[in-house]
């Protein structure tokens, strides 16, 4: 009997350290995915190079999406574009900015989701959790970015606020962030792999492998999970996830305000959604708080800057945690437009799950070929 405990023991701990493993391979992938869009389209250059062709709000909407899709790091893509600002680009042509950047973030858990592209049932669960963020952000540029072009909403109010709060405190938490020094040298050990190759030719290698990786991680880790996710654990993770919006709101944003990564946050939810741990209604309050939470690199990028610049600075990193915490506000508060997105993403999975090319094509369609169309018509 104590032998058959002992083993029961030894298969539990086994079993948990292998989805240690697994989840800081997903953790490595993204990272390497990341990586390598930013080796490929240049980084934090390529998206001031992106940024120039923004003539109107609503090419910088478009842009705003696919640099951020590019580069695979809104809070990179917003911290730049509190450096533009500070350097005399147009608040009313960076607010679109910011709203295209929560979109182009999307990707990344939408790619994790394609993990479970083998299983019918799993990929429409994953890929319905991984859109409804997609179609969260859409609904709420389609609600808030007409009001700004004709009010200036979050223009006024973010331009009061900074005046209030300008200062010249540096406010910086990028020592705090504990996931990128963790998964920094194995990403390394990849980008050294394929350093014989150009840095574009490098980049491309890199998102390749980052994807292998994530189709390898994510096809264990749902059966893992499944097996762990009983008694207690499974009780202690519903207590931060599945228990009503508002926990799973504030869990989402405090994760996404230590780790400094929205992408990273829902990213790790899609497996448990693709096994069947937690439904898109119980992941959806969760997706919401990261996008809250992943202002914050933003707001502590413009805390840096001093002088003339520092007002205008904090004014669109205010933008950005306004448009986040209306949005989470007006639609999740309004139950009809709190389903929308809900019943898009269920409905766009189901089509998806029986037309796997369509659910690429929505993918590769809406990040990068749509809005990379609009910057080659106006340059």
């Amino acid at each position: 009997m104590v032998n058959q405990s002992q083993t029961s023991g030894s298969a539990k701990l086994l079993n948990w350290l292998s989805i240690i493993l697994l989840v800081y391979l997903v953790l490595v992938a993204v990272g390497t995915v990341s990586g390598g869009f930013k080796l490929a389209s240049g980084g934090s250059e390529g998206a001031k190079e992106i940024f120039a062709f923004a003539t109107n709000p609503i090419v910088a909407l478009l842009l705003g999406a696919l640099a951020t899709a590019l580069v695979q790091s809104s809070s990179t893509v917003t911290s730049v574009i509190v450096g533009l600002v500070a350097g005399g680009l147009p608040i009313n042509i960076a607010i679109p900015m910011v709203m295209g950047a929560n979109i182009g973030t999307t990707i990344t858990n939408t790619l994790v989701s394609i993990g479970h592209i083998r299983s019918k049932e799993e990929f429409r669960r994953a890929f319905a959790a991984s859109t409804v963020h997609d179609f969260f952000n859409l609904l709420a540029v389609a609600i808030f970015l007409p009001l700004e072009i004709m009010f200036g909403i979050f223009e006024k109010l973010a331009s009061g606020l900074a005046h209030v709060f300008v200062g010249d405190a540096d406010l910086s938490l990028k020592s705090y962030n504990f996931i990128k020094p963790l998964v920094k040298p194995a990403v390394g050990v990849v980008k050294d792999g394929v350093s014989f190759l150009d840095s574009t030719a490098a980049g491309v290698a890199m998102v390749v492998i980052g994807i292998m990786m994530i189709l390898f991680a994510v096809t264990y880790l749902g059966k893992l999970l499944k097996k762990a996710l009983v008694g207690k654990a499974k009780e202690l993770l519903h207590s931060a996830i599945g228990r009503g919006p508002f926990v799973g709101i504030g869990s989402g944003a405090v994760v996404t305000v230590m780790v400094q990564s929205s992408s990273t946050t829902t990213s790790l939810m899609i497996p448990l959604a693709g096994s069947g741990v937690f439904t898109t209604r119980q992941i959806y309050p969760f997706t919401l708080g990261a996008n809250i939470g992943t202002t914050i690199t933003a707001l502590l990028a413009a805390t840096s800057i001093t002088g003339p610049a520092a007002e205008v600075a904090l004014t669109i990193a205010l933008v950005h945690v306004m448009f986040n915490i209306f949005a989470v506000a007006f639609i999740y508060g309004l139950p009809l437009l709190r389903e929308i997105p809900l019943h898009l993403a269920e409905k766009l999975a189901e089509i998806g799950a029986k037309n796997k090319p369509a659910a690429l094509a929505y993918v590769l369609g809406s990040f990068f070929v749509f809005p990379g169309l609009i910057m080659l018509a106006v340059r």
